[in-house]
């Protein structure tokens, strides 16, 4: 009997290969070397961050399939590991003294190593050509998002946030599991290529497996986007974790939902696409306007940066409903230009109110900020530009993503969600200028200590600004880029 041993493009998958190797390079430090500082840890994180990044660049360009067709090396998968990759590189920079403050110990090497096993499996969940490999990225993400949730062992809500993340977030993977489940038994695969090869050949659409299947995998992504009716996680975890796994998890969880579900659904299952869009159109209305609406309220920051999550996830499902054409559709990069948007203008603000909390989750009152912009300048300048552009105010990055979101609604026929979305977007401008109202037009809060920024905080704050500014005012690059992604992707 001759046994054929398959050949492993090794090249394919480097990438992630040095975010894993760095990952348990930096877990062993941890282990043999327990009193090696967080300086260091944080240091070999980042270094493995940037040469994974600086491959991913090398590697713009290829098209690919590998692993028994399993992975795609295509530049739609490329694109979102730059976003994974910058949203894992603020988040190590923005921790470095965040638990270097900390007035319990913490386990740093294992900190960091979670975040990278984190990114790993969100480029895995881009990369996926087949519903298994895309469910076992989504699983390696999420177990080392519940641990990093609770990390501060002696914080009782970040305790409660963990469980309540870990009790829905099983109960989500049921429904996508159980969905991967219904669309093996209709089509006889669960490769994306395959499924779309089945459902163009057969008229029997309307088999109810196939949109039990449909619909259950709608409600496993809807969990991990925070859309409605599958967000009653969100504001309280977002509140009781750790502010930088906040930020990690606000941009990195959603941009690997949304880079799987994108796949999925508008490569995959396009014969479909008149049931879903109809489920989608919904759910993107309610996002939105529940979303905006729930913020209007809060005054706790962390839980109206929680709540604009959830609209700005119902303001990306446009851009999936009016994703009407696989190939180079206004509708789909539109949507990989807002997620790379929304990673420097979310977690520039999350880290805001780290530097502003003290590094010890103080000052999470919205009118804690009065007056921040005359005694720090800068602080208050810099949190007004991620406001505006969370808002959608010009030249900032958010605007141009919000143009071409509501323009390829337009373009596919969907005025009125546009119209709904536009709405939206006005009314939220009021919570997010209410901040920065709070920092230009209100008395300075009296007998607050000062505050010590670290340069590293500092440093993520920058690049954040300045990438929000630089994606506004010159969007070009970056346009083409994200239709690039989408024009040859591979399923």
């Amino acid at each position: 009997m001759n046994i054929v041993i398959p050949a492993i493009n090794w090249a394919s998958i480097a990438p992630e290969l040095v975010v894993f190797i760095t990952a348990m390079v930096v877990l062993l430090i941890g282990a043999f070397f327990p009193r090696v500082s967080s300086g260091v840890t944080a240091g070999i994180s980042l270094l493995g961050v940037m040469l994974s990044f600086l491959v991913t660049a090398s590697l713009w360009g290829s098209s690919e399939l590998a692993f028994a067709n399993m992975l795609a090396l295509d530049n739609y998968r490329l694109f979102f590991n730059f976003i994974f990759l910058i949203c894992t590189g603020l988040t190590i920079l923005a921790s470095i003294d965040y638990f270097g403050k900390s007035s319990e110990p913490v386990e740093h090497a294992e900190y960091y190593a979670l975040l990278l096993f984190a990114c790993v499996g969100m480029m895995f969940m881009a990369a996926g050509t087949d519903l298994i490999t895309i469910f076992l990225g989504l699983e390696t993400m999420s177990i080392a998002i519940y641990i990093l949730a609770a990390f501060v062992k002696k914080n009782i809500k970040g305790n409660e946030a963990a469980l309540k993340y870990l009790l829905l977030g099983a109960f989500s993977t049921g429904f996508l599991l159980y969905g991967i489940a219904l669309i093996f038994g209709a089509t006889g695969s669960s490769n994306l290529a395959t499924i779309y090869k089945y459902l163009s050949g057969t008229s029997n659409l309307s088999s109810p497996m196939l949109l039990f299947g449909m619909g259950f995998l709608i409600v496993g992504f809807g969990f991990k986007i925070a859309s409605v009716p599958f967000h009653m996680w969100t504001p309280d975890v977002y509140e009781g974790a750790p502010t930088v796994v906040t930020a990690f998890m606000a941009a990195g969880v959603k941009a690997a939902a949304f880079a799987a579900f994108l796949r999925v659904f508008v490569y995959a299952l396009p014969s479909l696409q008149p049931n879903w869009i109809a489920i989608l159109w919904v759910l993107a209305i309610l996002t939105m306007t529940i979303g905006n609406l729930a913020a209007l309220l809060q005054e706790n920051i962390k839980r109206m940066l929680a709540y604009s999550s959830i609209a700005h996830a119902g303001y990306i499902m446009i851009g999936m409903v009016a994703a009407k054409n696989a190939a180079a559709d206004i509708g789909t990069y539109s949507v990989l230009y807002y997620l790379l948007a929304y990673t420097f203008m979310n977690i520039g603000a999350f880290i805001i109110v780290v530097l502003y909390g003290r590094y010890a989750e103080d000052n999470l009152n919205i009118s804690d900020y009065a007056g921040m912009g005359y005694k720090y300048p800068v602080l208050g300048a810099t949190m007004a530009i991620f406001m505006f552009s969370l808002a959608g105010i010009p030249p900032t990055a958010g605007f141009v993503g919000k143009f071409y979101i509501f323009a390829a609604a337009v373009k596919g026929g969907f005025i009125d969600l546009a119209i709904i979305g536009v709405i939206n977007s006005v009314l939220s401008v009021y919570y997010y200028l209410r901040v920065t109202v709070m920092i230009y037009m209100r008395e300075p809060v009296a007998d607050q200590p000062g505050l010590k920024f670290s340069r590293s905080a500092t440093l993520a704050t920058t690049i954040a600004a300045v990438a929000t500014l630089v994606l506004g005012i010159f969007p070009d690059t970056f346009i083409t880029m994200a239709r690039q992604s989408v024009s040859l992707i591979l399923g």
